[in-house]
Order: structure tokens, then C-alpha cells, then sequence
């Protein structure tokens, strides 16, 4: 019998969730604030854990943090912490928690100022020549931060963000679209840049 399974990047692994977030998720442009900052957020979380952990739980971190509504986070005060202290179902770290609260509140100013996240994040999508010619695996795993993700993460800390280092800020942006990271082999690769030729940058 003939294996018909789809190449995958190789950290999809076998876990039918994260080939799931693979398949559908990963690395296709993204426009939603909500879903912007809720990456951005996660990616947060994720420090020092793995991405499936988190994405085992991302139910939970949604039910615990209003769906990533913006403002109602932003809203957030003492008590609301103490209860996601006490929240088993998501990563019980107060820094990272006030972090996401302040988040926000940081994440209500760039939307004030650009109209939308999506609009400021969007602005550090990389230039070609700044990307590599080669969409090997051996190439992308070796990539960590690039020159884009440092200029994020460093006007991301200039506007009072944190837990947004660069290469937490290049993880977000492999997630949500702003470069396409599947390697050239990956089922997915082709029509992810067959949809970022005709994409309506916001």
C-alpha cells in the first residue's frame, strides 16, 4: 500500500492536535487583533515550555482570559490574577500572567495609534532579501531571531510590552503569517505563498 500521509515540517510531529495547528494554523497570514494578541500572549506562556504544552491548554488560557478580548484583559485588576493563580488548566507563573494583563493595556495604545494591531504588526513583515533562499529543514531549524524580529521585539519593549524577546517575537511571526516557515517540501508551503501573493496587507 502506498503511504499517502502529507510531508510535514518535521516538528509536527505525530500528536493529531499539533499536526492539526500545522495543517491549519501555522504560518497562514493572520489579520485578527484577537488572535494577534493572543499569540503574542501565549508565545508569553510558552517560554521555557513547549509549544504543545500550550497548545494543549489553550482552551483554558481562553476561558481564563475572556478570549483574549483586548480590552476586557486590559481591565484585569488583583483579583483577577489571583484567580488564574489558582487556575490549574493554564501555566500559573504571575509573571507571566501580569505580563499578559499589561499586555493589554499596551495593546489597547498601539491600536489607538494604528487603528488596529494587526496594522502595526504587519509593518515588520520582512523584506525578501532579508529572507533565506534555502527553505531546507537543516536551514529553518537553525534560524532563531532574525533581523525583523529584533526590530520588533526591541519597538514591542520601547512601548512597555514584555516577555517579547526576539525570538519570542520570531515565533509569532512564523505563527501568524508575517514569513512563511514551512519548509519548501511541507504540503503546506505552496498554497501558504499562493495566499501571500493576493494577501491584502492591513
Amino acid at each position: 500500500m502506498t503511504d499517502t500521509a502529507p510531508v510535514r515540517c518535521p516538528w509536527a510531529g505525530s500528536d493529531p492536535l499539533y499536526q492539526a495547528y500545522h495543517d491549519t494554523e501555522w504560518g497562514f497570514p493572520v489579520t485578527s487583533d484577537t488572535r494577534l494578541f493572543e499569540k503574542l500572549c501565549l508565545e508569553g506562556f510558552q517560554s521555557g515550555l513547549s509549544w504543545l504544552t500550550i497548545l494543549r491548554k489553550r482552551e483554558n488560557f481562553r476561558a481564563a482570559f475572556a478570549g483574549f478580548d483586548i480590552d476586557k484583559v486590559a481591565a484585569f485588576d488583583e483579583p483577577d490574577i489571583e484567580r488564574l493563580l489558582a487556575d490549574a488548566g493554564i501555566v500559573r507563573h504571575r509573571g507571566k500572567i501580569v505580563s499578559t494583563i499589561n499586555n493589554a493595556r499596551r495593546a489597547q495604545a498601539l491600536r489607538d495609534e494604528f487603528g488596529t494591531l494587526a496594522a502595526y504588526f504587519w509593518r515588520f513583515e520582512p523584506p525578501a532579501d532579508e529572507r533565506p533562499a534555502d527553505h531546507s529543514w537543516e536551514t529553518l531549524r537553525t534560524i532563531a531571531t532574525t533581523p525583523a524580529s529584533v526590530r520588533l521585539s526591541k519597538d514591542l519593549k520601547k512601548r512597555g510590552f514584555t516577555f517579547v524577546g526576539p525570538t519570542t517575537c520570531y515565533a509569532f511571526m512564523q505563527a501568524m503569517g508575517l514569513v512563511n516557515d514551512h519548509m519548501e517540501t511541507c504540503h503546506c508551503h505552496a498554497p501558504i505563498e499562493a495566499l501571500r501573493t493576493d494577501f491584502v496587507r492591513p
